[in-house]
C-alpha cells in the first residue's frame, strides 16, 4: 500500500525518508512542492495529489508535512489516519513532534516506522504494543546502549499481539487505580458584521488517561448523547452497544489514548460564547482610518473566558497604528501587517475596548475590503455543546478506581467579519 514516507520541514527540505516496498526518488516530492506554492497556507495544501505514476497523500502536524507515496489506489482516509498515528506516536515517545526531536532520536524513529508498517501495510499502531517492542528513549538507556552496543528493541513479542485485545497488555498493575477523561470541544464559526451566525459547528474529542490494574471493562454514559453526529471511536469501543444504547462500552488501553471524536453540526445547538462589536473604516481620501473593537461574554453558562486573543490581518496599505487598549496589550507588525490584541481573561463587569487610528501609505487608494477578525479563546469546565458525562461504571475488577472528568471549550477556526 504505502511505498514511501517523507518528512518535510517548513523550509521545504526533506529531512527524513523511509521506504518499504521499493525506493522512490525524492523528485516525486516536486509535485507536492508545486501544490504547496499554489496554496494560500500550509493547511490549505490538498491532502491528496495525483501524479502520472503515484498518489501523494499528506497531513500537516506540528509545522511538519508527513507525505506518503502510494502507487496503487487506496482509501485516502485510511492512509491519512495512519499518518496521524505516526505523528501521535512521535509525540507520545519523545514529548513533541518536531524536526529537532526527530533528528535527535532518528534510530528510534526508524525502529518505530519499521514496526508500524509491514511491507507497506499497517501492523502495530497501538502505543502499548510498540512500547513493549521498542522501549522509549531515556538518557540512561541511551548511554547504556551506546556503551554496550544494544538497542531499544525488545527480545519478546508483546503479549497483546497474541490476544483478541491487541491494544492492552496483560498483567497491568498499579498502586493507584485511576481513570480520567477530558472532553475538549473546538468551535468553528463565521459571524457576520451584524453579529448573526453565518455558520457554526463543534468538533469534539474525548481524551482518556486510564491507569487501571488487570483487565477492567468500562461503561461510560452521557446525559444527552443524541446531540452527537459523525462519531469516530477508538477500536476498543463496542460499536453495536453504542448503536443500540448510546453508551460507550470498552476495555481500555493502558495509559493515554483518544476514546472518541465527534461532530455537532446543528447550528441551533452551537452557542457562540462571545460577541464582538466592531467598527473598522477607512477614509475616502486614503490618508487613514479608524478602528473600534469591544468584546464581551455572551453564552458562557457562568464560566470565565480565558486566553482571549484577536488577530487581524490588515490591508497592505496600513503602515502603522495608534491605538489604546483598556485591557491587555496589542502589537502591530508593519512587515506582516498583522495586529494582535491579547486580552487575556474577560471581565463581564468591565468590557475590553481597543480604539484608535490607522495610518496608510501616502497616495495609497482606500482598501476595498475590511479585514476579518480571527478569535482565540478558552473556557475551562465547559462543553459548549452541552454534552455531559453521566457516569462511569467498571466491571471485571473488584477495586474502586479514582474517576474524574474535565471539560474545555476553545476556538478553532472562529472568524468575525467586519
Amino acid at each position: 500500500m504505502i511505498h514511501s514516507l517523507f518528512l518535510i520541514n517548513p523550509s521545504g527540505d526533506v529531512f527524513l525518508e523511509k521506504h518499504w516496498r521499493r525506493v522512490v526518488g525524492r523528485s516525486v516530492c516536486d509535485y507536492f512542492f508545486e501544490a504547496r506554492e499554489r496554496a494560500g497556507g500550509p493547511e490549505d495544501v490538498p491532502p491528496v495529489l495525483q501524479t502520472p505514476h503515484h498518489y501523494l497523500i499528506s497531513i500537516y502536524r506540528g509545522g511538519l508535512f508527513f507525505l506518503s507515496v502510494i502507487q496503487a489506489e487506496a482509501p485516502p482516509l485510511f492512509v491519512i489516519e495512519f499518518l496521524h498515528r505516526v505523528a501521535e506516536m512521535f509525540q507520545d515517545y519523545f514529548g513533541e513532534c518536531s524536526e529537532t526531536v526527530i533528528k535527535d532520536n532518528v534510530v528510534t524513529v526508524y525502529e518505530l516506522l519499521e514496526e508500524m508498517l509491514d511491507n507497506g501495510f499497517p501492523l502495530a499502531t497501538e502505543s502499548n504494543i510498540l512500547k513493549e517492542m521498542i522501549r522509549p528513549p531515556t538518557i540512561l538507556r541511551t548511554m547504556v546502549n551506546t556503551l554496550t552496543g544494544t538497542s531499544n528493541v525488545g527480545e519478546k513479542l508483546p503479549t497483546g499481539q497474541l490476544s483478541t485485545i491487541p491494544w492492552r497488555r496483560s498483567g497491568v498493575k498499579y498502586t493507584n487505580n485511576e481513570a480520567y477523561f477530558d472532553v475538549i470541544e473546538e468551535i468553528d464559526a463565521i459571524v457576520d458584521k451584524s453579529g448573526t451566525t453565518v455558520c457554526a459547528e463543534i468538533q469534539g474529542v474525548i481524551e482518556a488517561c486510564v491507569k487501571l490494574s488487570g483487565m477492567p471493562d468500562l461503561t461510560l454514559s452521557f446525559m444527552n448523547p443524541r446531540l452527537l453526529d459523525d462519531v469516530s471511536f477508538h477500536p476498543c469501543v463496542r460499536f453495536k452497544r453504542w448503536e443500540s444504547e448510546r453508551v460507550l462500552s470498552f476495555i481500555p488501553p493502558d495509559g493515554n489514548f483518544t476514546l472518541m471524536t465527534y461532530h455537532v453540526s446543528a447550528q441551533n445547538l452551537v452557542a457562540i460564547p462571545v460577541y464582538v462589536k466592531q467598527s473598522i473604516s477607512f477614509f475616502e481620501s486614503g490618508s487613514g482610518g479608524r478602528l473600534d473593537l469591544t468584546v464581551g461574554p455572551k453564552q458562557t453558562m457562568g464560566k470565565t473566558v480565558e486566553g482571549f486573543v484577536i488577530t487581524i490581518h490588515m490591508p497592505k496599505a496600513v503602515l502603522s497604528t495608534n491605538l489604546t487598549a483598556t485591557q491587555g496589550s496589542y502589537t502591530y507588525d508593519p512587515t506582516t501587517k498583522v495586529l494582535v490584541w491579547d486580552i487575556g481573561r474577560l471581565n463581564p463587569q468591565k468590557l475590553p475596548n481597543l480604539r484608535g487610528s490607522l495610518s496608510l501609505q501616502a497616495g495609497a487608494p482606500k482598501p476595498e475590503d475590511n479585514p476579518s477578525l480571527n478569535i482565540a479563546l478558552k473556557i475551562q469546565q465547559l462543553a459548549i455543546s452541552g454534552l455531559k458525562v453521566n457516569r462511569l461504571d467498571m466491571y471485571g475488577e473488584k477495586y474502586k478506581p479514582f474517576k474524574g472528568v474535565k471539560y474545555l471549550t476553545k476556538a478553532g477556526k472562529f472568524q468575525v467579519r467586519t
